[in-house]
């Protein structure tokens, strides 16, 4: 497994690819309303990043067909935007996203309440979300990578909810997706031991029942297998020699 480490240069590209990522994803949270279709705020999306004068990195990535992948409710990820798919009061959207600024990559994602949403979906949000951080609390210099994994999976399962096996996170840089592999459920292993200098995206992805996913006939669409609701969250984040640094936060 060769992970990268990447100097100071490096870092500082990385982090205007990650910054200028957060400003897409703080415009498409306050667009997000009842009665706009998955399509527009692909288009909305696109358009924002290639303003900023970067790339999006997931259109055509493996043969993906949009820049924004809207996931919505019991879509875990990699739902395809469709002018036909129309957001309604009360659901919940995952929207993921990433861009290629000077050759470098960012990624985050995060899941919005369209409207009012129920009690318990917006449990599972902010579960979720709190997740993430109590796995960043252990993305330290020193610290094994499964730390992380470890965390997160003690903060969810006291929730009784379903973490997601079947896709996890991964390191970052010059490509996508690079060496390490993520896990977000419990470990044996201690996996890699983290250097200043990495770059991960951490993701949680947590189900409101059964772990268990299924991908639907276009090949993406990733869906829970008991239709339960599903929450995503993810931020890039930079392992330093203290706390880590979370590079696309607005």
């Amino acid at each position: 497994m060769a992970v990268t480490i990447k100097s100071a240069r490096e870092i500082e590209l990385m982090r205007e690819s990650c910054r200028l990522l957060a400003k897409v994803h703080k415009a498409l949270e306050e667009a997000i309303r009842p009665g706009m279709s998955t399509m527009e705020i692909d288009i909305m999306g696109d358009k924002l990043i290639r303003e900023l004068g970067c790339i999006p990195n997931f259109r055509d990535y493996h043969g993906y067909p949009a820049s924004i992948c809207t996931s919505v409710n019991d879509e875990v990820v990699h739902g395809i935007p469709d002018k036909h798919r129309i957001l309604q009061e009360g659901d919940i959207i995952s929207l993921d996203a990433g861009l290629i600024y000077k050759g470098y990559h960012s990624d985050a994602a995060r899941t919005h309440a369209v409207g009012e949403v129920s009690a318990d979906a917006k449990k599972l949000m902010d579960v979720t979300k709190q997740s993430f951080f109590e796995g960043i609390k252990m993305a330290k210099a020193g610290n094994h990578l499964h730390d992380i994994s470890n965390a997160i999976d003690a903060y969810v399962s006291q929730f009784g909810y379903g973490i997601v096996r079947d896709l996890v996170g991964h390191g970052i840089g010059t490509s996508l997706h690079e060496d390490p592999q993520i896990p977000n459920f419990a470990q044996k292993r201690k996996g890699i031991r983290l250097q200043p200098g990495m770059t991960l995206a951490i993701e949680p992805m947590i189900n409101m029942g059964r772990a268990d996913v299924e991908w639907l006939d276009d090949d993406w669409t990733v869906v829970t297998e008991d239709g339960s609701l599903s929450a995503h969250y993810e931020n890039t984040i930079l392992i330093t020699e203290g706390e880590p640094e979370i590079l696309t936060l607005y």
